[in-house]
């Protein structure tokens, strides 16, 4: 953890927030500044800047991938939503700690 990294602190429950599905290596809770009807963000509680990071140290994506899939079937959008992350500033990544956008709701624009 890093105490100066907001999802750090949402990860160890120090800050609130409406949390969608969890377990010991993976949060999913709802976007403060949603951008669809239905907007989650899916993080791994331990610290990784972005997703070179996370791999880079090993971590699991198909255990990820497996949560994500998790959460859009409790959210009842399985087989109908985008699932986005950022790496670095200059893709619009907000946050260094690696985190899914899992977005549903109304059809969602191409890309």
């Amino acid at each position: 953890m890093t105490d100066a990294c907001v999802f750090c602190r949402i990860a160890s429950e120090e800050l609130p927030s409406e949390v969608v599905r969890a377990d010991d290596e993976f949060l999913a809770f709802r976007d403060v500044q949603p951008r669809a009807a239905t907007h989650v963000l899916v993080l791994p509680r331990a610290h990784h800047a972005d997703l070179d990071a996370w791999t880079a140290s090993g971590g699991s994506s198909d255990r990820m991938l497996t949560f994500v899939r998790d959460v859009a079937a409790d959210l009842d959008v399985a087989g109908r939503y985008r699932l986005v992350t950022n790496v670095g500033e200059d893709a619009g990544q907000v946050v260094p700690h690696l985190h899914w956008h899992v977005m549903a709701g109304a059809r969602l624009p191409g890309f």
